[in-house]
């Protein structure tokens, strides 16, 4: 049995995928000179990666920094692209075509002005997004946030990813194990040493045996070996308040190499969902997420089926072959136990809207990595700690996806009738959709020290909506200063010196294989 004042050394993450190799990767890069530290990585052979979500948001470029993949390595081997925020198609309304961005550069002087009231009394013949946000006119034309030769990791706008879940995995894998001494095991725990009242002990494998640690991450996605299985933490429901609990997903390959990139990840909204469409250099992929109690699967293929045909960028594709996910909305309140932690889905999981599977997973894998407890006695309190923090930013993500649904006014089908009923808002989101009525967001609304959502992306969805706020006449008019006025002219002048010295992303990419192309043969 261990004993309370035992160090904590041994850092065994049980389950592999972009979860376990992150969060390894975070936790032996930050304690690379403690020669103390071991980190162990066990996995299944045979269980697939998720890999529902491959997007990322602009944090993952820090963590790849700090990891030490270059961002050229990154790129070509996840046949990545440049991801800058999302496009929302026919989420407004169900009447006609409309569409609006949340793009992850913030609006000009957003620190300097309440951007959004001046917007509404001065700049609203354009929508939200365009008029206070150079990004926007960049996704329109499927441009990158940067030029060749701008430094890695660097941008002129704000980006993040998408790229190949599979190929991310394994990149990390090789990184882990080859440069940050991370030890590789292969094998089924088949059982867990350790009450659930205590803490764990090891781990059996299969093949081979007891592996012993001090700290145990449960990475087992959905099965939650650890923090499911064996301490019996229960998912706390959303079904109620977010009902979509299953996907159709597959692969659409280009018609050829030369189509354009896009710069955002495309939210398409439904009668009973949203569809994804991720474009990667090689192939997009696309996914339907909709609601089982309001549509059954077959209905589902067959909407998938239709985005895809009326696609002219991919080639035909059987959906019958599409994957089939199904999951739980929801998260576990209690994600420390004793001496276990869980990271990824075994934390919790909900439809992937805004990305936030991933950044979740580095927020959790930093978090442990600089807070390490020094013994098994101190886990109760990092514990505690650990648990508050997360329960908050799950009810963040959960309020903040339930803002995309009440605001719209899409009604021809029983699924977005019940997903817009504010009955299923949290008490936080209601005061805050009363507040902005008279009112634009604003960061001291956000009380978090890492709030997921700043204020802006609150104000680029709100807006985007159709949402207005009803400011005072006398307020809004003292906004449109002679300086506020000098500044937007010089951000439509750098919206177009943007537009004019950028590369599409397509250009970017192939610069870049061809860079690597000349390297190889030199």
């Amino acid at each position: 049995m261990q004993q309370a004042n035992s160090s904590i050394r041994r850092i065994v993450v049980v389950g592999g995928g972009a979860a376990g190799w992150l969060t390894a990767s975070i936790i032996a890069v930050t304690h690379k000179h403690d020669d103390n530290i071991s980190i162990t990585l066990v996995e299944s052979p045979d269980i697939s990666i998720l890999g529902v979500g491959e997007g990322t948001w602009p944090t993952m470029r820090s963590t790849l920094l700090k990891i030490g993949i270059s961002e050229e390595v990154f790129l070509t081997q996840c046949n990545a692209s440049f991801k800058q925020g999302t496009s929302f198609y026919n989420w407004q309304s169900d009447k006609g075509e409309n569409q609006y961005y949340h793009p992850f550069s913030l609006p000009f002087r957003y620190f300097e002005s309440d951007i959004a009231a001046w917007w509404q009394g001065h700049a609203a013949e354009q929508d939200f997004a365009h008029a206070v946000c150079s990004q926007a006119a960049l996704c329109d034309n499927h441009l990158a946030p940067k030029q060749r030769q701008t430094p890695p990791y660097a941008g002129i706008a704000n980006y993040g990813y998408h790229l190949d879940a599979n190929k991310f995995a394994t990149l990390l894998q090789q990184h882990a194990t080859t440069k940050l001494g991370v030890q590789h095991i292969v094998d089924h725990v088949d059982n867990v040493v350790g009450s659930p009242s205590t803490p764990i002990a090891s781990i059996v494998g299969r093949q081979y045996g007891a592996i012993e640690g001090d700290l145990f991450i449960d990475c087992t996605g959905f099965a939650a070996r650890l923090i499911g299985q064996h301490y019996g933490v229960p998912l706390t429901p959303c079904s109620h308040v977010l009902a979509n609990d299953s996907a159709v997903a597959i692969q659409a390959p280009y018609v050829d190499s030369s189509v354009d990139i896009a710069s955002t990840t495309h939210s398409t909204a439904q009668d009973n969902g949203w569809i994804w469409d991720i474009g990667l250099p090689s192939r997009k992929g696309v996914g339907y997420v909709y609601s089982s109690a309001h549509c059954s699967e077959d209905e589902a293929r067959a909407t998938l089926d239709n985005y895809l045909k009326h696609d002219k960028k991919t080639t035909d594709v059987d959906v019958s072959e599409a994957r089939k996910i199904t999951f739980t909305p929801g998260y576990r309140k209690t994600l420390w136990v004793e001496n276990c932690v869980a990271i990824g889905t075994s934390a919790g999981f909900l439809e992937p809207l805004e990305a936030s599977a991933l950044v979740m997973i580095e927020l959790s894998a930093t978090h442990i990595a600089k807070q390490l407890p020094r013994t098994l006695c101190e886990c109760k309190a990092a514990g505690r700690q650990f648990n508050n923090a997360f329960e908050k930013k799950w009810e963040r993500i959960v309020d903040f996806l339930k803002l995309h649904y009440v605001l719209s006014e899409r009604e021809a089908s029983a699924y977005w009738r019940d997903m817009r009923d504010q009955r299923g808002c949290s008490t936080q989101l209601q005061d805050w959709l009363t507040l902005w009525k008279s009112r634009s967001p604003i960061s001291s609304d956000f009380e978090l020290r890492e709030e997921l959502f700043p204020a802006a992306s609150y104000l680029f969805v709100l807006y985007g909506m159709g949402f207005r706020s009803h400011y005072n006449d006398t307020y809004q008019a003292n906004l449109h200063t002679a300086e506020q006025r000098q500044a937007y002219a010089k951000h439509v002048q750098s919206i177009q010196q943007q537009l004019n010295g950028l590369p599409t992303n397509r250009q970017f990419l192939n610069q870049l294989a061809q860079s690597n192309c000349t390297q190889m043969h030199f």
